[in-house]
C-alpha cells in the first residue's frame, strides 16, 4: 500500500463533505472528546490549528480557554525536521507558514517541554483502529511521540478510518481515536 496514493485517496474523500456537514462532525467528534476523562483531567493540551477538511480544533481551543486550560500549538523548524510546541493564550499570536499552515509567532510565545503536556491531540489523514495513523508526510508526529509519554488522542471523521495502514518502524499510534459516532481506544 502506497502512503502517497493513499494521502490523495483520503484527500479526496474529504474533500466531498459539505461544509455544513464538516461543521456538525467536527461538533460531534468535539462533544465526546470533551466528556473523556483525558480531556477533564489535562491541564496543558498540545493540539494543531485546523485546516479544513481536519476535524476543526478551533472550537476545541476555544472550549479549553473557557475552562481555563491552557493550548500548546506546533511549530515546526523544517530545516532539521523538528517540531517543538508553544503557548497560544490568542489566535492573534499565530502568523501563516509554508502550505497555509498556522503555527505560533516565536516572540509572542513562550516553549513547552514534552513532559509539561498533559494530552496532545495527534492529527493524520487516515487512521486504524490499532491506532496508528498516516500523517501528512513530514514526520514530525513520529520523532516528536518518540519522547513524549502523556496521553495522546486522534480526532477524525468516520471516513477517515481505513482496515490498514502501511506500518513502519518509527511510527507511533495513539491511545484513542474519536470520530462522530465512536470512541476508539487501541491496543496498540
Amino acid at each position: 500500500m502506497n502512503k502517497k496514493i493513499l494521502r490523495n485517496q483520503m484527500q479526496e474523500r474529504l474533500n466531498e463533505i459539505s461544509k455544513p456537514l464538516y461543521e456538525h462532525l467536527s461538533y460531534e467528534i468535539a462533544r465526546t472528546l470533551f466528556e473523556t476523562s483525558e480531556w477533564k483531567t489535562a491541564h496543558t493540551i498540545a493540539i494543531t490549528v485546523s485546516k479544513p477538511p481536519e476535524v476543526d480544533t478551533y472550537q476545541i481551543i476555544r472550549k479549553a480557554w473557557d475552562e481555563g486550560k491552557e493550548i500548546v500549538v506546533p511549530k515546526c523548524y523544517p530545516n532539521d525536521k523538528r517540531m517543538l510546541f508553544r503557548k497560544l493564550t490568542s489566535f492573534n499570536e499565530l502568523e501563516s507558514v509554508y502550505f497555509g499552515l498556522l503555527e505560533p509567532i516565536e516572540k509572542f510565545t513562550v516553549e513547552y517541554a514534552a513532559n509539561e503536556i498533559d494530552l496532545m491531540i495527534v492529527p493524520g489523514i487516515a487512521f486504524s483502529r490499532s491506532g496508528f495513523r498516516l500523517g501528512f508526510g513530514g514526520g514530525y508526529y513520529d520523532r516528536y511521540l518518540e519522547n513524549y509519554d502523556g496521553i495522546t488522542i486522534s480526532l477524525a471523521f468516520s471516513c477517515q478510518l481505513v482496515d490498514e495502514l502501511p506500518i513502519e518502524s518509527h511510527d507511533q499510534s495513539v491511545s484513542k481515536i474519536i470520530t462522530e459516532k465512536e470512541l476508539i481506544i487501541s491496543h496498540a
